[in-house]
């Protein structure tokens, strides 16, 4: 007869699979909103809202398988920490899908404007960003600690695409008053960009806390 802490792994395999299959959504949309941004098109960018419902109420289950687990179960050390990182970890994927969803708008209005007499970063930034995504994602299936440094290193190149090109972008605005607008909506998108890799090392950081028990403070990202 299966004992508790049998019933307890079952239970934390099968959680671990919801989450990873509410993390692949968001990173479906987060990779569809930047094909809308690179190839224009605005069909591809509406899409990307729809898909964001369907995020948001798996989200929601798992929230909840979460806490049943932890009710029924009342788990110690490291599958405590698992449980706890895991509610974290999944709004931290619904952010996420809600900033894929802001960038698929800023991609819809930047496809309808003529394109900015500079080249900005934008379609490698969102590559990478990407990538830090499924690498957190990944990590934390795993359980990998070299996984999660590996994509915590990875946010300093972010932010320094970030800063030139919001300086870049400024440039512009001083100079070309008719691209104000697409100038200001292509900033709010890098900035999104910006957003999107911070949760993904704050997925990394919630990996290593379940590894270590070791708590990163100020991981919290304001919108």
């Amino acid at each position: 007869m299966p004992t508790h802490s049998h019933h307890l792994a079952r239970e934390l395999e099968q959680l671990k699979k919801n989450l990873l299959h509410v993390g692949k959504l968001a990173l479906s949309e987060l990779s569809r909103a930047m094909e809308s941004y690179n190839t224009r098109d605005v069909s591809l960018a509406e899409g990307v809202a729809a898909a964001d419902k369907d995020l948001d109420a798996k989200e929601v289950r798992v929230e909840e398988e979460c806490l049943r687990i932890i009710a029924l179960h009342q788990p110690v050390a490291q599958d405590l920490r698992y449980l706890t990182s895991a509610l974290k970890i999944n709004q931290l994927i619904e952010n996420t899908g809600d900033t894929a969803v802001s960038i698929a708008k800023r991609s819809k209005f930047l496809a309808t404007r003529p394109p900015l007499p500079i080249d900005v970063s934008i379609s490698s930034t969102g590559a990478r960003v990407v990538e830090m995504f499924d690498r957190a994602l990944q990590a934390f299936v795993n359980l990998d600690e070299l996984g999660a440094h590996e994509v915590i290193d990875m946010d300093a190149a972010v932010d320094v695409a970030y800063r030139q090109t919001t300086q870049r972008l400024i440039g512009v605005m001083e100079q070309h008053s008719l691209q104000v607008e697409t100038a200001l909506q292509t900033m709010n998108l890098m900035r999104h960009l910006e957003r999107a890799a911070d949760r993904a090392t704050d997925i990394a950081n919630q990996v290593l806390y379940i590894l270590t028990g070791d708590i990163v403070r100020h991981m919290d990202h304001t919108e």
